[in-house]
């Protein structure tokens, strides 16, 4: 019964970490005519999904969630913010969904291993997650660089795929994490 439930689980993330990348993610703003302005971010929620999924179900279902992830985009469906394919190996963002797994783990690790869930341990177990998949994607880029695979600069890469989005992504954690507190809570997940 505990494997069935793990792939559903697993199942559930999968599709959590789909829809998630379709929201994208903007800050709304009270005007002064009591109406409201929606500021667009730069990023949507698909590593926020990853690591929901994690932070709820625990590494082992995480990782599934997210290598199934993976293999959606490459084979199966465009669910990539740019797209999917097997062509997408050869661009710029795949070193980051790949960053996707050991994120994944790390975060449902750490929160594993918490017998109490409180934002500001959750919101340090995400942003090192996040962490995680940006050092992964920039080492990505260096050796698609040395390999001649990029013709745009190597600080322009990193520039525009990881300290444009960083602070957004960053920010869209500690609401994930507050999030999975309440998720936790309301769903009774020890």
């Amino acid at each position: 019964m505990h494997k069935l439930t793990s792939w559903l689980q697993a199942i559930t993330g999968v599709m959590l970490i789909i829809i998630c990348s379709m929201i994208p993610s903007s800050i709304i703003f009270p005007q002064e005519d009591l109406s409201l302005s929606i500021i667009p971010l730069q990023s949507n929620w698909q590593i926020q999904g990853v690591l929901l999924t994690s932070l709820l179900c625990g590494p082992q279902v995480g990782t599934i969630s997210a290598i199934s992830y993976l293999i959606i985009g490459l084979f199966y469906l465009p669910v990539f913010h740019g797209g999917g394919s097997v062509g997408y190996i050869l661009t710029h963002e795949f070193g980051y969904l790949l960053g996707f797994i050991p994120a994944a783990w790390l975060c449902g690790l750490l929160a594993k291993k918490d017998t109490k869930a409180n934002l500001i341990n959750y919101s340090f177990y995400t942003g090192i997650s996040l962490c995680v998949v940006h050092i992964i994607g920039i080492i990505y880029l260096i050796i698609g660089k040395v390999f001649g695979n990029w013709l745009e600069n190597l600080s322009d890469l990193i520039l525009i795929n990881t300290f444009i989005p960083f602070p957004t992504q960053l920010l869209l954690c500690i609401a994930i994490s507050l999030l999975s507190i309440f998720l936790r809570r309301v769903l009774i997940i020890k």
